[in-house]
This record gives structure tokens, C-alpha cells and sequence, in this order.
């Protein structure tokens, strides 16, 4: 797939699951990483070394990062909400940053007005998803799809 796409986390609540995600997100590519209001301390179990390999970005709040996003890059949040689009339904775009909320809070309304893309992932049950799992499905949906699109 032509362009690029950058993930992260708004208040991760757990250093392990912005690792796990900044690990995979390597994995599938990724251009970066990035938290918003939580910051990370590497961790041992990185055996990957991911820090040399995918930049990660602290931003203090969504202002901040708003105004630090890359040039013309929709903001996808992926959240349980209404109105939502069903993952594989969504066609990812060229360029994208992906924002997932912590598990015990999710996304405000306030960050969900300002993106151009709201998705969720559909679960016969109605929990939340750890939110390296779900970090991980939407870089594996835009993997698979773009493969397809060859």
C-alpha cells in the first residue's frame, strides 16, 4: 500500500500495552508510534530492540498533537461508538493515524469530533478490547486489504 500510517494511544493506562502495540506496530510497518498523555519507559522484554527500528512521539494533550500531525493525514479513532464504521467494512486511506483509547475510558467526545474516521472492531460481546489487540486487528485489516488491492 502507497503511503503511510502512524498508531497510538490516548492515556494508555498500561506500559505493557503501549509496548506490546510500539512491537507490533513495527511489525506491520508502521511510520510511528506515538501517546497522548501517558509516556512509556522501554521495557526488557522488547527483544526486537523497537526503538532503533519505529520513532515513538509524546504529545502532552490533543492540541498538541493536532497540531503536530503530519500534513493532510486523516485522524482514524478507533472506538466503540455509534455510528461508527465496522472495521471490515472501512477502506483505510492512504496516509492515516490511528488514536485507540485506554481500555477503562475509551475516547472523549472531544477527540472523536475531530477525527474524520470513527471504527470499531465488531465482537459479539459487548466489552472493551485490550488495547494492543485492537491496535494489532486494525494494522492486520489494513495489511490484508492492502494486499488485495494489488
Amino acid at each position: 500500500m502507497r503511503g503511510y500510517f502512524g498508531i497510538g494511544i490516548f492515556h494508555g493506562k498500561h506500559e505493557i500495552n503501549i509496548g506490546t502495540l510500539w512491537r507490533h506496530a513495527y511489525m506491520y510497518r508502521a511510520a510511528f508510534v506515538f501517546t497522548i498523555g501517558a509516556r512509556y519507559r522501554a521495557q526488557s522484554s522488547d527483544t526486537l530492540k523497537t526503538p532503533k527500528h519505529i520513532p515513538m512521539y509524546h504529545y502532552s494533550d490533543v492540541d498538541v498533537f493536532m497540531e503536530s500531525r503530519p500534513y493532510d493525514c486523516p485522524l482514524v479513532c478507533v472506538e466503540l461508538s455509534e455510528g461508527s464504521i465496522s472495521l471490515p467494512d472501512f477502506t483505510h486511506p492512504e496516509l492515516a493515524i490511528y488514536l485507540l483509547g485506554a481500555e477503562d475510558h475509551g475516547l472523549p467526545e472531544s477527540v472523536l469530533d475531530r477525527a474524520q474516521y470513527i471504527v470499531q472492531i465488531p465482537c459479539p460481546s459487548p466489552q472493551s478490547m485490550n488495547v494492543a489487540v485492537t491496535g494489532t486487528l486494525v494494522m492486520y485489516d489494513r495489511f490484508l486489504k492492502s494486499r488485495r488491492s494489488r
